[in-house]
């Protein structure tokens, strides 16, 4: 990077999750001078730590794998969540174009994707599918080159003494590995592999979820001449005649005036380690503090900060953050790590309680909706928080949490605290400070039913998604199992959150909006610190990167002047129908 004082560009990008990356590579496809900023020492954002999962409907993955589905039923899907709450204009610019962006980059760029089998969260609203979600294809980190070192390493909490594992065959394979010889021979492949580019390289090379996807974008970028800066944090935006020019860079050789001939992108990953904006729109955590979120800590709401400073308004959310339950976890120096316990809830054995020792809600249903009935189960004067609980037969096969199953040790798990031990359910209830009387008749009731892969009381295992985080092997139900081989185990769980919501009010090209409701000229937002056109809601896995990947492209399209009709014949017939 030059030292000089000032810096040229089409387009300034501010961030370096899918959002910016992609925004900068597709806006550099389409000839414009590109530079991205990134306030961290590596790039990749909270993508890099994800499962990298994106929704889009009718994907060209998914047409490839033969899953039938149409723009029209994801639209009454939308509808269907969102109520009062549906933007049309963005639903529409997201739903028509997210195939075309898909399509683009896999055609203009080194990313590649895959389709998926997992279900929308609510199979009991019109319109809900399978098949929608698709992610990255796994990437060879030595592609990367040099950059390799810039890219942020997987979340260590998730991932398998840093080797990152990807939902589906590859995860199934490391929950057989005790089981089934094929899936063992699979596993000691992959955790060789890895040793041996820890000791060449010094990490894994083989990269799957968000860091695959992460890898992909920042390998196109370099390879399109992208300008790619870390340490350098966006500090002001340059504003003239009512019009966003550029913005300031505060960087390890000093303060950057960057102008832009186009216009400025806040890609800067949403607020979720903003604690002022947490105390304020997080009915939770009444200091900001009672919260954990599983986003890198450089997320604290500067794109938030930038935007309102030239006028744009970021309104609240009914639900201002992606809700996930995490658990803490004390690392090796002494630091505190965050676990987000996205599918562990839904193995067969594996309950919840509140500390009056009761069940609240079906454990298998979408962490964000798990996350909603621990808010609306949690009494008054009591901290928001529950215990999964589960049986040693259950733990040794699945692990819970951070604790990880056979061969892997129980011991250190104990003496750090994270997991507590109980011989009968009445000393757990003791040790984790839950109501024992409550709790033990709470599992007698459970396993009467259980025993016969039965939920009652919630119906545990009743929807696709359920069963999509269950174990197929258990029958007959996945995610039922009784709790009755002591001893018995619980991990605490918190209130955290996997990014936000809410954002920068936008148009359906990305453009920052005005108190009047006007675009703000040479200012865009995407990814989470544009305000999502879910309104608060989850539908379903991937709500996040799916339209962060989309209005970056159409944001770089708009900055390119690219304004040929958006959408094809075809698909908006499909739409107005859907509308009428």
């Amino acid at each position: 990077m030059n030292a000089a004082s000032a810096v040229q560009c089409d387009v300034l990008v501010v961030g370096s999750g899918a959002a910016g990356l992609a925004t900068a590579v597709a806006a550099r496809v389409l000839g414009l001078d590109v530079l991205v900023v990134e306030k961290a020492p590596v790039f990749g954002g909270t993508t890099a730590w994800s499962g990298g999962w994106l929704w889009i409907p009718q994907s060209p993955p998914a047409v490839r794998a033969g899953i039938t589905d149409s723009i029209s039923a994801a639209r009454t899907y939308l509808q269907a969540e969102l109520g009062a709450d549906f933007d049309a204009a963005r639903i529409d610019a997201f739903l028509t174009n997210g195939p075309r962006m898909v399509e683009f980059f896999e055609n203009e760029t080194a990313v590649r994707f895959l389709s998926g089998t997992a279900p929308d969260f609510h199979a009991d609203l019109p319109g809900a599918a399978v098949g929608r979600p698709i992610c990255a294809e796994p990437f060879d980190g030595r592609e990367l080159g040099g950059l390799i070192d810039k890219l942020r390493l997987p979340l260590a909490e998730v991932s398998l003494r840093g080797m990152a594992i990807a939902a589906g065959s590859d995860l199934r394979h490391f929950m057989n590995a005790t089981r089934v010889p094929a899936s063992a021979w699979y596993a000691a492949r992959r955790v060789a592999r890895y040793a041996l580019d820890v000791l060449r390289y010094g990490r894994g090379m083989h990269l799957v979820n968000g860091n695959a996807l992460a890898a992909r974008l920042l390998k196109s970028a370099s390879d399109r001449g992208v300008r790619l800066w870390t340490e350098s944090r966006a500090r002001d935006l340059i504003v003239a005649n009512g019009a966003v020019t550029g913005a300031w860079i505060e960087t390890t050789q000093g303060r950057i005036a960057v102008s832009t001939r186009r216009g400025v992108v806040l890609a800067a990953g949403g607020f979720p380690n903003d604690v002022a904006r947490r105390r304020r729109w997080f009915p939770h955590t009444p200091t900001g503090n009672e919260h954990w979120s599983a986003a890198p800590a450089a997320n604290t709401g500067d794109g938030l900060a930038l935007a309102e400073d030239a006028g744009a308004v970021v309104p609240s959310l009914p639900n201002a953050g992606a809700w996930v339950a995490v658990s803490m976890v004390r690392r090796r120096d002494g630091t505190n790590g965050v676990f987000p316990h996205v599918i562990d809830r839904a193995r067969p054995g594996v309950i919840a309680v509140t500390r009056r020792g009761r069940r609240f809600t079906n454990e298998a249903n979408s962490y964000h909706d798990f996350m909603l009935a621990i808010f609306r189960a949690t009494e008054p004067g009591d901290d928001v928080a529950a215990w999964l609980i589960c049986d040693h037969a259950c733990l040794r096969r699945y692990g819970l949490g951070f604790a990880k199953p056979f061969p892997f040790p129980v011991a250190p798990y104990l003496r750090s605290g994270y997991l507590l031990r109980g011989e009968t359910p009445a000393a757990l209830a003791n040790a984790a400070g839950i109501d024992a009387a409550t709790f033990a008749e709470t599992i007698d009731a459970y396993n009467v039913a259980a025993r016969e892969g039965r939920d009652p009381a919630f119906g545990r295992g009743s929807t696709p998604f359920n069963r999509f985080g269950g174990d197929p092997a258990h029958q007959p139900n996945p995610c039922v199992a009784p709790i009755e081989q002591g001893p018995f185990y619980a991990v605490k769980v918190l209130p955290g959150s996997l990014g936000t919501f809410a954002g920068v009010k936008t148009d359906a090209d990305a453009r920052a909006l005005d108190h009047g409701g006007e675009p703000i000229a040479g200012l865009y937002a995407v990814g989470n610190d544009m305000a999502s056109i879910m309104a608060g809601r989850y539908p379903s896995g991937g709500i996040t990167l799916g339209p962060a990947m989309t209005f970056g492209w159409l944001a770089a399209r708009h900055l390119a002047g690219d304004v040929d009709p958006p959408t094809a014949p075809s698909e908006a017939n499909a739409i107005a129908a859907a509308s009428h």
